[in-house]
């Protein structure tokens, strides 16, 4: 036996003593003097199943004594207006934790989900969309994020009666949503960003959100770039999802492929996501943020919290908590893969509180 293959075989032997688990030294955080020191949180637990799911999260930042504690406030899809001392409350915590509030449908009344996102200049929605171990769907390695635009587009809200019978709506973008995708992609290591648009048709609104997105993309050489008409982009994420990395839209196209997307991958009720701007940040459920569930579902306490908690991670990273982000997702996606306890919409029958205390348990 040479001297290499002796080696080698002491390698391997080495390896079967000390265990088949391979040992990783752990990343380190370095935080700033005084990052412990709790934060608050603005909670808006909504209408429907947002209770439920909100007191999930709730429980579970208890149970990890996580560095966070909230300022509930009482806010319901069919109010005129956002209430009084809820905007000081976001704009001095900066965060917020948000369930699902019902948007009225037609009748002149604005959505205050909306209204949140203007007053606020959440100018960029993000929705993470992949594959859970341990949850089927029918396609494998998909991992996309979903960037929209908040505010401009068809959501603007810009639309007036011409005269009776004739509305005219306008249709405005900048390139700063094109610029937060970049970013996003730079700082996360994502290789490739895809502009979604309809410029073959709408060839002066969407043919200017193009123009923003190629010129931003000459300034980050090393992400890849192209461009998807929406009508195609819809059938080939149907089709072949794992082909998409980054995905940033103009407002209306971004909600209907982050739905599209997060069905892909497992459904809505796990995906988590949240909205942006440069001094404010508010966390919900990724895909169909408006989805308040069904009565059945709220009667019978079996909303799925995971959605809401995955968001909650993102949440606890944004405001610089890392270790308490990586054992919250660990521990759902923990639950998930034993496939023990699941909600209705995943195929079981457990109920929310019985999904959080099995995260509960399998906190580190």
């Amino acid at each position: 036996m040479s001297r290499r293959q002796s080696l080698s075989l002491l390698k391997n032997l080495g390896r079967f003593a000390t265990g088949s688990k391979t040992q990783t030294r752990s990343v380190t955080y370095m935080p700033r003097p005084g990052d412990g020191k709790p934060r608050p949180v603005t909670l808006i637990p909504g209408d429907g199943v947002g209770p439920l799911v909100t007191n999930a999260v709730e429980q579970v930042m208890e149970a990890m004594h996580a560095p966070v504690y909230f300022e509930p406030f009482d806010v319901h899809g069919d109010m005129k207006s956002l209430p009084e001392g809820l905007l000081e409350s976001i704009k001095k915590n900066k965060v917020c934790l948000k369930g699902g509030l019902k948007t009225p449908v037609g009748g002149g009344v604005s959505s205050l989900n909306v209204n949140l996102r203007k007053e606020l200049d959440l100018f960029a929605s993000l929705v993470n969309c992949f594959n859970l171990p341990g949850l089927a769907s029918r396609h494998e390695n998909v991992d996309i994020v979903v960037i929209r635009e908040n505010t401009e587009g068809e959501y603007a809200g810009l639309e007036h009666e011409v005269v009776p019978g004739v509305v005219e709506s306008l249709k405005f973008c900048s390139e700063r949503i094109a610029k937060y995708a970049f970013e996003y992609a730079y700082l996360n290591n994502r290789k490739k960003v895809t502009a979604v648009h309809k410029a073959n048709i709408m060839k002066l609104a969407d043919g200017l959100f193009l123009e923003s997105c190629q010129e931003v993309a000459k300034k980050y050489p090393s992400i890849a770039y192209n461009e998807i008409i929406v009508d195609n982009c819809c059938m080939q994420l149907v089709a072949r999802p794992e082909q998409f990395d980054v995905m940033v839209t103009p407002n209306l196209y971004g909600n209907l492929v982050a739905n599209t997307a997060a069905g892909i991958a497992g459904g809505t009720g796990v995906m988590p996501g949240g909205n942006v701007g440069a001094e404010y940040a508010v966390f919900e459920q990724g895909a169909s943020a408006g989805n308040v569930g069904k009565d059945t579902t709220e009667e019978q306490k079996n909303a799925n919290p995971v959605a809401l908690l995955l968001s909650s991670a993102m949440m606890l990273r944004h405001l610089q908590f890392p270790s308490f982000a990586d054992r919250l997702e660990t521990a759902v996606k923990r639950v998930i893969a034993e496939g023990k306890c699941r909600t209705e919409d995943l195929g079981g029958k457990s109920t929310t509180q019985e999904v959080v205390d099995a995260v509960i348990s399998n906190l580190d």
